[in-house]
C-alpha cells in the first residue's frame, strides 16, 4: 500500500476512535464510528486479493447496517424524550435497538457471522486493528450508555457468545478463525458484567488486547497462518515458540499467567452479585476455549503431534524480535502477580 495512503488511513482510524471516545451527543459518538469505518477499508482489502475484498465487502454491509440501527435508535429516543445525551438513552425501543447494533458493531452472537470471515480475509496486522483498536468505539459507548442498555438480551447474547466462541473454534486449522472466536468468546466475559461493573469489563477489554495483541504479532514474525505451519515453525525461533505457548494459554485464562485475572474477578463480581449459576455456566463454558488454546500451545512447542505426512523443518532464522513483541509477551505472562495494583484502579 502507498505510505501516503497508508498514513492517511491510520490517522483517519485514530480521530474517528478519538471522536467517537470523546463525544457525549450521538451524531458525534456515530460520526466517529463512520470514519473508523470508511478508514479500516482500504486496510482490509489491502492485498488486492478476492478473499481480501470480500471480507472488506462484508465488514462495510455489516457495519452500514449496525450503525444505521444505531443512528435510528437515537433518533427515535430524541423523537420521544428530547435528548441527543449518550448517558440520557431512556425510551426501551430505543435501548434494544441500542444493544442490538453495539452488538452487531462488536460481533456478539447471532450477529457474529461476519467477524471469522472479515478475519481470515485479512493480513494479521489488519487482524490485530480488527480485534483490538475497532472494538475500543464501540465498548466505549457501550460503557457510557450501560445504564440504558436491555440487559436481558445483552445476558443472553454473552452466554450464548461464551458458548459459541469455544464451541465453533474447535474445528478450526486457520490460526485467524481460532483467534476470531477466541474474541466473539472473550466479549462474551466482557459484556456479561458490564451493568454490574464497567470499570471491571474495561479491565478485561484492556488485558485481551495485550494478549491478542503479544500472540498476533509472534504470529507475523514467525510468519504463520495455520495449525500446519506452526508444528514446524518451532525451528525458526524456539524462543519465541516457548512464550507463543505461554501467551496462547494466558488467552485460555489459566493460572498463574495474566488472563487468568478478568475471569477470576468476572466471576467473583458475579457471585457477589447473587448469580451464581451464571458465573458456574460462563466458568464451564471457558473449557470448549481451553481444549483449542491447548491444541494450539500443543502445536507450538517442540513437540510434533502424530500425522502420517511429511513436514519439511524450516530454517533457523537470526532476524531479532521486536522489542514491542517481546514486551506485550513478558506482561501477557507476568502480570498477575501485580492484581492487587490492578485492582486498586477499581
Amino acid at each position: 500500500m502507498n505510505p501516503q495512503a497508508k498514513l492517511i488511513s491510520i490517522s483517519s482510524l485514530l480521530l474517528g476512535t478519538t471522536i467517537t471516545i470523546s463525544s457525549s451527543h450521538w451524531m458525534m459518538a456515530w460520526t466517529g464510528l463512520e470514519i473508523n469505518t470508511l478508514a479500516i477499508l482500504p486496510l482490509i482489502s489491502n492485498p488486492h486479493h478476492p478473499r481480501a475484498i470480500e471480507a472488506a465487502t462484508k465488514y462495510f454491509l455489516v457495519q452500514a447496517a449496525a450503525s444505521t440501527l444505531l443512528l435510528f435508535s437515537n433518533t427515535t429516543n430524541a423523537l420521544f424524550t428530547g435528548q441527543w445525551d449518550i448517558t440520557q438513552l431512556t425510551h426501551p425501543t430505543s435501548c434494544l435497538l441500542l444493544t442490538t447494533a453495539i452488538s452487531m458493531k462488536l460481533g456478539l452472537v447471532p450477529f457474529h457471522f461476519w467477524f471469522p470471515e472479515v478475519l481470515q480475509g485479512s493480513s494479521l496486522m489488519t487482524s490485530l486493528l480488527l480485534t483490538t483498536a475497532m472494538k475500543f468505539p464501540p465498548i466505549t459507548l457501550l460503557l457510557m450508555a450501560s445504564p440504558s442498555l436491555n440487559y436481558t438480551l445483552l445476558t443472553t447474547m454473552a452466554i450464548a457468545s461464551a458458548a459459541l466462541g469455544g464451541w465453533m473454534g474447535l474445528n478450526q486449522t486457520q490460526i485467524r478463525k481460532i483467534l476470531a472466536f477466541s474474541s466473539i468468546s472473550h466479549l462474551g466475559w466482557m459484556t456479561i458484567i458490564i451493568i454490574y461493573n464497567p470499570k471491571l469489563t474495561l479491565i478485561t477489554f484492556y488485558l485481551y488486547c495485550m494478549m491478542t495483541a503479544a500472540t498476533l504479532l509472534t504470529l507475523k514474525t514467525t510468519k504463520i497462518l495455520k495449525l500446519s505451519t506452526m508444528m514446524t515453525a518451532w525451528t525458526k525461533i524456539p524462543s519465541l515458540s516457548a512464550t507463543l505457548m505461554l501467551a496462547l494459554l494466558s488467552l485460555a485464562g489459566l493460572p498463574p499467567l495474566t488472563g487468568f485475572l478478568p475471569k477470576w474477578l468476572i466471576i467473583q463480581e458475579l457471585t457477589k452479585q447473587e448469580m451464581t449459576p451464571t458465573a458456574t455456566i460462563i466458568a464451564l463454558l471457558s473449557l470448549l476455549g481451553l481444549f483449542f488454546y491447548l491444541r494450539l500451545a500443543y502445536c507450538a512447542t517442540i513437540t510434533l503431534p502424530p500425522n502420517s505426512s511429511n513436514y519439511m523443518k524450516q530454517w533457523r532464522t537470526n532476524k531479532p524480535v521486536n522489542t514491542l513483541t517481546a514486551t506485550l509477551t513478558t506482561m501477557t505472562i507476568t502480570l498477575l502477580p501485580f492484581s492487587p495494583m490492578i485492582l486498586s484502579m477499581l
